[in-house]
């Protein structure tokens, strides 16, 4: 072949991957930290505004039966990250600093959504917390981010000294970092500079955005709580910290948002926000009419707010009441990326919810949730719940007895029926027994 034949042929290939890369959306996600299901103004809540949020919402879809995988932080982003329920990504419970508190190891044999991502030629990044390792190999980018700026750990002492126990687990790549400033102005400034950085790029992002707000402890900055206290008049105060965390963080979303819009890219970039789980009830979290909270199973503790933006692709102001979970992310973005695999995950896409939302699904899907937690309160056992259409069987105590509600009739779960149905008992507990039988395969321990 000559020189001059190679190079044409050269200018076709770079010539294909270029449009192929411009028909790619970028894909923000956006992950707050303990998130009430009603901690958000687009549900009418009316002592939080979250403007930034709403619009999200209203340029898109709300997602009104949406679930996080667990009732707390790294089993959820665990299955966010490999597509499996957390028990199965070796990550039923927080993976924390000491071994003897730690309930945790994320599987070295599951496929990361970054690195599926790369191999669809994204740039991929996370900014903000990780919490599926705090070292090799679990760490960011020896799991497929090409590049991490955050923190590594669970939750921070103090959003501005940036420390948990003692220990900086504040990152960029691999090297240890010491910023100045609130924790949520930092994430949502490094967001911001990795926008603008790839402005004139043609290979499409896939950016990570893990706020550790509004986790406790609740620390707003002042300017945020006066505004919260002269416009709620007699609000309680510790209300009143959680719901200007929460309006700091919503601020940082909408000036993200903006640089996606000065940059050029806002038009072809897929916005997702969630949370990890369901609103921490001493922090005075708002769960609406749901049962209980953060590290329950009951729907408090489950039930997150989940909106999905992508301009002029999807339908502005719908609502759909698909049953989903944090782990249907993973297939769904990779769907979005043009990944035509069929992978062998637990998750499954809801692309073409997104395109054409019905709002009249029959939910018969069976979704598992679990948590292992240490404690006088656990004591290393763990806590199981599971959805099968419009029953829910859950035992939020390893001590206690198992609990049955149908959901169509009882929402707020009230009335216990595991004495009054004992078949249908007996059917879901069969299911979870052979849920737990292939979790206990999966290691979550590091032995080495």
């Amino acid at each position: 072949m000559t020189i001059r034949k190679l190079v044409v042929l050269f200018f076709l290939i770079f010539s294909s991957c270029s449009k192929t890369n411009l028909n790619k959306p970028n894909i923000l996600l956006i992950v707050s930290d303990d998130q009430g299901y009603y901690d958000v103004s687009y549900y009418g809540t009316k002592d939080i505004k979250t403007p930034n949020i709403d619009k999200i919402c209203e340029n898109g879809i709300r997602f009104d039966n949406f679930y996080a995988n667990s009732p707390v932080c790294s089993p959820t982003r665990a299955s966010l990250m490999t597509g499996l329920y957390p028990d199965f990504a070796g990550v039923p419970g927080v993976i924390r600093t000491f071994s003897n508190n730690n309930w945790g190891y994320l599987s070295q044999k599951a496929k990361l959504l970054p690195d599926q991502l790369n191999k669809l030629n994204y740039n991929t990044a996370l900014i903000g917390k990780w919490h599926l390792g705090l070292k090799s190999p679990n760490t960011p980018n020896e799991r497929g981010f090409k590049f991490f700026k955050g923190w590594l750990g669970d939750m921070m002492d103090d959003y501005w000294k940036h420390l948990r126990h003692g220990i900086n687990y504040m990152r960029l790549n691999d090297q240890i970092i010491k910023p100045i400033g609130h924790a949520t102005d930092l994430f949502t400034n490094w967001a911001i500079e990795y926008i603008k950085s790839n402005r004139d790029s043609e290979t499409p992002f896939f950016l990570y955005l893990a706020y550790n707000a509004p986790h406790f402890p609740v620390q707003p900055p002042k300017s945020n709580l006066d505004i919260v206290k002269n416009r709620e008049i007699g609000i309680d105060s510790i209300r009143a910290n959680l719901v200007a965390f929460i309006e700091h963080m919503d601020d940082g979303i909408g000036k993200v948002i903006q640089e996606l819009k000065d940059s050029g890219k806002y038009d072809n970039t897929v916005i997702i926000f969630t949370s990890d789980n369901g609103g921490h009830l001493p922090s005075k979290a708002n769960n609406g009419p749901l049962r209980d909270g953060k590290q329950s199973v009951y729907e408090g503790g489950l039930k997150v707010p989940t909106v999905i933006s992508w301009k002029d692709k999807l339908n502005k102001k719908g609502i759909s009441n698909m049953m989903l979970s944090t782990m249907d992310l993973y297939p769904t973005i990779l769907e979005i990326a043009g990944s035509k695999k069929d992978y062998k995950i637990d998750g499954i896409s809801f692309y073409s919810e997104l395109i054409n939302p019905k709002n009249n699904h029959k939910n018969n899907r069976t979704i598992y949730f679990t948590r292992r937690e240490g404690g006088s309160r656990y004591g290393g056992q763990s806590i199981y719940a599971l959805r099968k259409g419009d029953w829910k069987l859950l035992q939020n105590s390893p001590y206690d007895s198992y609990e049955l509600y149908n959901l169509l009739n009882d929402p707020l779960e009230k009335n216990n029926l595991i004495n009054n149905e004992v078949e249908k008992y007996k059917e879901l507990n069969s299911l979870l027994m052979k849920h737990i039988q292939i979790g206990g395969k999966v290691p979550w321990q590091d032995y080495k």
